[in-house]
């Protein structure tokens, strides 16, 4: 009896690669000053899944490969999230959040060899600070919000539509609602026992 074949993440990355590479050649993207109705994206490549299946992981390595621009938009809501936290929002003000959400001078770096990527809130540099635990516990009740997800999702359009070659994004429902006409969808999953050990190690 065959076994199901599991690709690495890695892999994942080198089979996306590769077809967008191949798919660029039929669908070159339109020039920031050139789009329209018509044509108002360049190449988008959106990876959805469960926590802990290996989303950010390809992602990464598929932007670095293609050149592409890089979008975490995990790390929006954790912006937000951190910016309420300082500021002692209760976590049931959604006026509050979309607020914050809306009006957040938020920017990332370039997405360096190793896949990292800094990300400032105005000048500062706030990559560690999004990702403590006091900060972690309020990104899920804050991105509840629709008020909050709308405004994000504005925004990462916004990001993706000024994309100077093309952009990945990862995230939930980056297929589906916020980029739907993406040229490329992937949907990644692992097995419970992987997605777990990928998720402890990330605490």
């Amino acid at each position: 009896m065959l076994r199901p074949y599991r690709p690495s993440v890695l892999q994942c990355a080198a089979v996306v690669a590769l077809f967008v590479s191949e798919k660029r050649q039929e669908n070159r993207p339109v020039p920031v000053n050139q789009r329209s109705v018509n044509h108002p994206y360049p190449i988008v490549i959106a990876i959805d899944g469960p926590a802990g299946a290996g989303k950010s992981t390809v992602a990464r390595r598929v932007a670095l490969a293609l050149g592409y621009d890089y979008l975490d938009t995990g790390a929006m809501y954790r912006a937000v999230a951190w910016r309420g936290w300082l500021d002692g929002v209760p976590e049931t003000d959604e006026a509050k959040w979309a607020a914050i959400a809306e009006t957040i001078g938020l920017r990332f770096g370039p997405l360096a060899e190793d896949g990292s990527q800094r990300v400032y809130v105005g000048q500062e540099d706030v990559t560690e600070a999004i990702r403590v635990p006091e900060v972690s516990r309020l990104v899920s009740p804050v991105s509840a919000h629709p008020a909050v997800r709308r405004a994000l999702v504005t925004r990462q359009r916004e990001i993706g539509r000024q994309a100077a070659r093309g952009v990945v994004l990862e995230g939930r429902d980056i297929g589906t609602v916020v980029f739907p006409d993406a040229q490329v969808k992937v949907f990644l999953t692992a097995s419970p026992e992987e997605r777990a050990r990928r998720r402890h190690a990330e605490l």
